[in-house]
């Protein structure tokens, strides 16, 4: 007996389940995850239709109780069917339940009310109308009066229109409803963002020669299907967005729709800008900014093919585009590409998915490739293209590297190196625009040294130890625990602790040395309104501001040709992150710092303050050598068995009581060493997430790290069964992540 796990509706809380139903023996070999089925429902045996979200010989209840669903709708497969058999993988590939895969692949309605527009049409003949108002404004039925000759004038008139100017208020117009004096009609409206309001059409200014290039040898990888991934590298500001647009013109005059994916919102106002003006109201955008409303109508609007191309964060991967022909994903390297939430999904992963179930193209763009991306094209698993000149040859940026251990020694200690504050005043003379960049990211916690860059790290796992308030250091990877230090261990010097300043401090110190100047800040605190993101990047960019403050929000992707001075305040901090990333964050966050800098005609400069001028990743970003840097980089990862010279398992436990939390986290400890005893896998933890506690939720964190992907796939199956059978673990919620 083969049975099947339907679900009705995400949408509402009692159907947002899955309901068994025995498949008849004639439907057997037809049926897969993913279609639709009629199945008999409630008590009435009333039938619906659901999706087929899982098969198996296993039934829940009593066989005789088992209704058989009635057919296979096979003629209703939609692109939500795809989605379904999408979101199917996403539970087994990353371990969440399967409604929550599907709320994650399918936009919910919820209770989203549809915009309605209203319409007043004039139901009598002129003649009729003008004697009507002429006997109402006699009567002293002023308003109505005033409705018909309105009507008169403008028929049909827009409700809002009538009700806001004309104070056609309901007992106003009802009686004239009633007496079919005025009709009403009323259609459903999709809200339409308001897209880059000073969007000006931009032409096709043809490629260089190096990006024709690019483009043929893309081309002539995607005319061999299965077309492998492309890795498009190029440097900051060599026109990998000219190369995007020319894919997409090829894939919408197919009659095929293209998603771009990009990492921030702040992105979207210079990007979408230059997407309307080369494809106009083909275009659209998501993001988190948008109403729940405006959200589902993006949706809805691509479901019928009123639009052909979306860009937006990685929830737009799941546009429901039933011809979709490629996905671009732009700035590839970014965390944010990364959900937090279960399914803990990777865009980039689930992208690849995506478009060989729908025999589409991916494309990913980097001028700092992820190493887990650059190591996949380096074995051929993804087609490498490079960009290694500046659209129109311009020159990259001179870069200094300055220690701010000799800042301190020859007395300052200002946010602000000499030569910095001397390259912005210059800057200011020749009225040329300057970005400093607070490079915050990872800096919360850890511990260094003013005087000699002395940072306390984890002696096991090579990552910065976090300061916890109860005075004790913390490995957030192993558990191991120090007390905190007042003097550095190496030179004594008492200049030891976190850094403190942050962008608001830096542009007090601005105004202070500049007063002249105007300045712009770019952080959460000034983007946490609706359109704020636009609203400052507009002004920079119309040159309303001379200087931008900001954090790493502000140096990824944005051009603006009257920058030619990038200054870094604090390039340690993410260098510093308890993480084993933290040097490829820095790398690539400083790198894209840089390239902000002389992308017109002038030329640029940048300049990076750090207590680490020799470290690796540094150098290598002032120098913008990324074959450098992957080679010492991947030296580190493979000594270390991390990603991607390994692969490593996270498995994160929360719940309200501690002790419960540490004795279930150390059985799923044990039970990983007992089942994975033939297999090479080193498990280290369980120790406290970074984040130990929130809002009453203790949180712990153990690693499983192998060279064999598929065995901790395997693993991970059988520590979910594990979980799933042992009462325990109910008041315990358990999720999986992976890399």
């Amino acid at each position: 007996m083969l049975y099947a796990d339907v679900i009705v509706d995400i949408s509402h809380e009692k159907l947002d389940r899955s309901f068994q139903y025995l498949v008849p023996e004639n439907l057997e070999k037809e049926i897969r995850v993913g279609m639709v089925a009629a199945i008999p429902f409630g008590n009435g045996n009333r039938e619906r239709k659901g999706y087929v979200i899982g098969l198996s010989r296993t039934p829940q209840f009593a066989p005789e109780k088992i209704k058989p669903l009635s057919r296979l709708c096979s003629g209703e497969e939609t692109t939500e069917t795809r989605l379904v058999s999408l979101a199917a993988w996403m539970r087994e590939r990353y371990g969440s339940t399967m409604v929550q895969a599907l709320k994650t692949v399918i936009p919910v309605r919820g209770k989203v009310k549809p915009k309605e527009k209203r319409r007043l049409y004039l139901n009598i003949d002129k003649e009729e109308a003008e004697k009507l108002a002429e006997s109402m404004e006699k009567s002293r039925c002023k308003a109505r009066a005033r409705l018909v000759r309105a009507l008169l004038k403008e028929s049909p008139l827009d409700y809002s229109r009538a009700a806001g100017e004309l104070g056609a208020t309901s007992s106003v117009l009802k009686p004239l409803v009633q007496q079919k004096i005025i009709k009403v009609t009323q259609s459903e409206i999709s809200r339409v963002p308001d897209l880059a309001a000073d969007v000006t059409q931009e032409p096709d200014q043809g490629l260089t020669p190096s990006q024709e290039k690019a483009l043929n040898i893309i081309r002539k990888e995607w005319k061999h299907p299965p077309a492998r991934p492309v890795l498009l590298y190029g440097v900051t500001g060599s026109g990998k967005t000219q190369i995007y647009m020319k894919l997409i013109e090829e894939t919408v005059a197919a009659g095929r729709q293209a998603i771009v994916l990009i990492p921030e919102i702040a992105l979207t106002y210079q990007t979408v800008k230059r997407f309307c003006g080369r494809f106009g109201n083909k275009v659209s955008v998501l993001n988190s900014r948008m109403s729940q409303g405006e959200r589902y109508d993006q949706f809805r609007r691509a479901k019928k093919g009123e639009i052909q191309i979306i860009v937006g964060p990685r929830s737009a991967l799941f546009t429901p585009f039933s011809q979709l022909g490629l996905i671009i994903i732009d700035e590839e390297h970014e965390q944010t590409y990364k959900s937090e939430t279960s399914p803990r999904y990777h865009a980039g992963e689930v992208a690849v998915k995506r478009a060989e179930m729908e025999g589409a193209k991916v494309i990913f763009g980097s001028a700092t490739p992820s190493l887990e991306s650059y190591t996949k094209a380096v074995n051929g698993e993804y087609l490498l293209v490079k960009l290694k000149d500046r659209y129109l040859s311009r020159s990259l940026p001179e870069v200094s590297v300055v220690d701010l251990r000799e800042e301190l020694r020859a007395g300052n200690r200002s946010v602000l190196s000499r030569k910095l504050e001397k390259a912005i005043d210059r800057r200011l003379a020749q009225r040329e625009q300057t970005i400093l960049f607070l490079n915050r990211r990872g800096y919360a916690g850890f511990v260094s040294c003013r005087s000699c860059g002395t940072v306390l790290k984890c002696p096991h796992c090579d990552v910065a130890l976090s300061e916890h308030k109860n005075g004790r250091m913390l490995c957030h990877y192993c558990g191991y625990e120090r007390t905190a230090v007042k003097n550095c261990p190496v030179c004594g010097s008492p200049y030891i602790g976190g850094f403190k300043a942050g962008t608001q401090q830096i542009e007090q110190v601005l105004q202070k040395k500049f007063p002249g100047a105007k300045i712009l800040r770019m952080d959460y605190d000034t983007t946490r309104t609706k359109g704020s993101y636009e609203q400052i990047l507009s002004s920079f960019a119309a040159h309303e501001a001379d200087i931008l403050v900001g954090t790493q929000m502000i140096v990824k992707g944005h051009d603006f040709p009257d920058v030619t001075l990038v200054g870094v305040v604090a390039a340690d901090l993410s260098l510093n992150a308890a993480d084993f990333r933290c040097a490829e964050r820095t790398f690539q966050l400083l790198t894209q710092a840089v390239g902000r800098s002389g992308r017109g005609r002038k030329q640029g400069e940048a300049v990076i303050q750090t207590y680490h001028p020799d470290h690796y990743s540094i150098q290598a970003a002032a120098k913008q050598d990324y074959e450098k840097f992957y080679q010492e980089e991947m030296g580190y990862r493979t000594l270390m068995d991390y990603p991607p010279a390994a692969h490593m398992l996270s498995v994160l436990a929360s719940g309200q009581d501690e002790e419960l939390l540490e004795k279930g986290i150390g059985y799923i400890r044990k039970f990983a060493e007992h089942v994975s005893e033939e297999q090479k896998v080193h498990i280290i933890g369980p120790a406290s997430a970074a984040v130990g506690k929130i809002n009453d939720v203790y949180r712990k964190v153990l690693y499983l790290k192998c060279t064999d992907e598929k065995a901790l796939l395997e693993l991970k199956n059988k520590i979910e069964k594990y979980v799933e059978i042992n009462s325990g673990f109910r008041k315990l919620y358990i999720q999986y992540d992976f890399e």
